[in-house]
């Protein structure tokens, strides 16, 4: 899918695969996990991948990430062929990863400890983005005192302290209970479109991804294609994205659940 045009010409993507493939190779020989993936994603653009397990979703983040690299094809960001980790990306995990002996606060800076970035403005900015995500009294606390939403939403400040382009999230709300994952995933989505980001989101939960992105790209089974690409959209009075909450609610997110829902079962059967 090419990227969104304004005003009469085309925005550069912000981050692209073309023909990408990835083969493993191992003592029970070669086991090719993506095949020919062609996506673009336009700057501030909010893209969930969904499949099955083992289809490689994940892997997809890994190779944009610049952790893995591809067997053929390209990755770039910004036009350029990814060659590694970069500022430009920010990664979010599926578990928060927060190190019990650090503060909130150093957890925060740790990635810009690891890039050499100033750190007095990186506790900053990682001070700044705490408050404003609510944990402004916590930030000398340790992690083992705070619940579960609150420490997703400090590896969310982690993430965003270098200041990256594009956000990796990798399940990242898979960890928590019904309720904390539906407020969680509201606040994530707003703090990403109020900073600008180019999010993608990997998630088994069809509702959250239709609830929380612009597009929602299905995956094969393994080895892992581009099944469908959806675009979502909500009608709302003023013409804005409604929060992931209330777009559960929206009439069309049942279509769209019930679409994805099918594609997914058609994997299961075949």
């Amino acid at each position: 899918m090419s990227a969104p045009a304004t005003g009469g010409a085309a925005v550069p993507p912000k981050v692209e695969l073309l023909g990408v493939n990835l083969r493993y190779f191992g003592t029970e020989g070669e086991t090719e996990a993506l095949k020919d993936i062609s996506i673009a994603i336009a700057p501030g653009e909010f893209v969930a991948i969904i499949g099955q397990s083992g289809c490689g979703k994940s892997t997809l983040l890994s190779l944009i990430s610049g952790i893995l690299k591809p067997t053929e094809g390209s990755v770039l960001v910004d036009g350029k062929p990814v060659a590694g980790p970069s500022r430009k990306v920010g990664y979010m995990l599926q578990q928060d990863y927060l190190f019990e002996w650090r503060t909130i606060l150093d957890n925060a800076v740790l990635g810009a400890e690891i890039q050499g970035a100033d750190i007095r403005k990186a506790r900053e900015r990682a001070t700044q983005l705490l408050t404003r995500y609510g944990l402004g009294q916590f930030l000398h606390h340790l992690p083992r005192q705070l619940s579960g939403g609150m420490r997703q939403r400090v590896a969310l400040a982690r993430t965003l302290c270098t200041d990256p382009d594009v956000v990796l999230l990798d399940e990242p709300f898979s960890a928590l209970d019904s309720q904390t994952r539906i407020a969680l995933a509201d606040e994530v989505a707003e703090i990403l479109r109020r900073e600008r980001k180019t999010a993608i989101l990997v998630t088994h939960d069809i509702g959250e991804a239709v609830s929380m992105a612009e597009r929602v790209v299905v995956l094969s089974r393994r080895p892992g294609r581009v099944k469908s690409d959806h675009a979502i959209r909500f009608a709302t009075a003023n013409g804005s994205r409604p929060a992931p909450f209330a777009a559960r609610n929206a009439p069309e997110f049942n279509g769209y659940f019930n679409t994805l829902w099918r594609e997914l079962e058609v994997h299961v059967e075949g």
